[in-house]
């Protein structure tokens, strides 16, 4: 499996997944700046998992029906702590809470 970072998925969570023998590409890093639908374009032509904060992806993939990459993974988080504090908790283990939608 490979993956592509959205822009909103912060660095330090690339670096674990990336520790972790995952091959993450980071939009951030590579093409920051880009629409969505260039992002979604890209996961689709290289065959890449989507990781997301940001639930525009449904909307493209299913109201505008776009062509779907092999997943998008929609993070959310509790609203009463900040990721910072998040990651800070979650910062020994490897699995992360998520919601995943396959396609």
């Amino acid at each position: 499996m490979k993956f592509l970072a959205n822009e909103n998925f912060p660095y330090p969570s690339i670096k674990i997944l990336r520790d972790n023998d995952l091959e993450v590409f980071s939009i951030g890093e590579e093409s920051g700046g880009i629409s969505d639908i260039e992002v979604l374009n890209r996961a689709v032509i290289e065959d890449l998992i989507i990781l997301t904060f940001d639930r525009d992806y449904g909307e493209l993939l299913f109201k505008y029906r776009l062509d779907p990459p092999p997943a998008v993974v929609y993070f959310r988080l509790p609203l009463e702590i900040t990721f910072q504090e998040y990651c800070f908790q979650k910062s020994t283990q490897f699995w992360v809470d998520f919601s995943f939608y396959a396609l």
